[in-house]
């Protein structure tokens, strides 16, 4: 009788706790809803200004260089964030002057015409704009 007992307060105390579970998630649930996506979140960049894409021009100013191995470094360590391959020797690599982080062209091109920040760090990716860190 008393193993009885002791089993249907043991589903008893689980019922209990998932039923505060499910309270405590839904708060939470309609808070995040409440503040929108972007509060959650206190290290994300903005960009301040009203220009939130990078012109071929300002592209065309960043820095850009061919990829040389240096004795320090392997080859096969160093890749582009982007495509994810290997930078191989002679290749065009632009460098992004605000974080230093390095990509090659074609692939930084294109990604800052869409999105003008580092896809490593997301550091603003052209240094004319101002950003504000939120």
């Amino acid at each position: 009788m008393e193993i009885f007992i002791y089993v249907i307060l043991l589903f008893a105390g689980i019922a209990v706790l998932i039923v505060i579970h499910v309270c405590i998630a839904g708060i939470v649930h309609r808070r995040r809803n409440n503040q929108g996506d972007h509060d959650h979140n206190h290290n994300m960049v903005t960009i301040s200004n009203e220009k939130k894409t990078m012109s071929k021009d300002d592209m065309k100013r960043l820095p850009c260089f061919e990829y040389k191995v240096t004795e320090k470094e392997n080859a096969s360590s160093v890749d582009c964030a982007v495509c994810l391959e290997n930078f191989m020797m002679g290749d065009k690599c632009r460098l992004l002057p605000n974080c230093k982080h390095s990509f090659h062209v074609q692939c930084i091109d294109s990604w800052v015409l869409k999105t003008p920040v580092c896809p490593i760090c997301r550091t603003c990716a052209n240094p004319s704009l101002k950003i504000e860190v939120v």
